[in-house]
């Protein structure tokens, strides 16, 4: 069973900067997508940033411009670099991969950011 694990949150003023981050317990490289998601409390969850293994990115409106996902292979590693960060963005960041054998989810990690 892979293992993802979010670190990286935390409480942050508006207008600042956070990089989470998602270790994997198995090579990153077998996942044609990773993404990084969020729920924010009584909506749904919803989805931040994809990245596929091509490299190819894709950025939910909302965080388009103020954030990059990226991913190390080397390192089984994937991140997410947001900045300019609004109260909006307040939730639970989840990260996600996306393989042959099924999608997996991490435990998440909160982000909170104050007015």
């Amino acid at each position: 069973q892979v293992q993802l694990v979010e670190s990286g949150g935390g409480l942050v003023q508006a207008g600042g900067s956070l990089r989470l981050s998602c270790v994997a317990s198995e090579s990153i490289a077998r996942f044609n997508a990773m993404g990084w998601f969020r729920q924010a409390p009584g909506k749904q969850r919803e989805v931040v940033a994809n990245i596929f293994s091509n490299g190819h990115t894709i950025y939910a409106s909302s965080m388009r411009g103020r954030s990059t996902i990226s991913r190390d292979n080397a390192k089984n590693m994937m991140y997410l670099d947001m900045n300019s960060l609004k109260p909006e963005d307040t939730a639970v960041y989840y990260c996600n991969a996306l393989g042959p054998m099924g999608g997996y989810w991490g435990q998440g990690t909160q982000v909170t950011v104050s007015s």
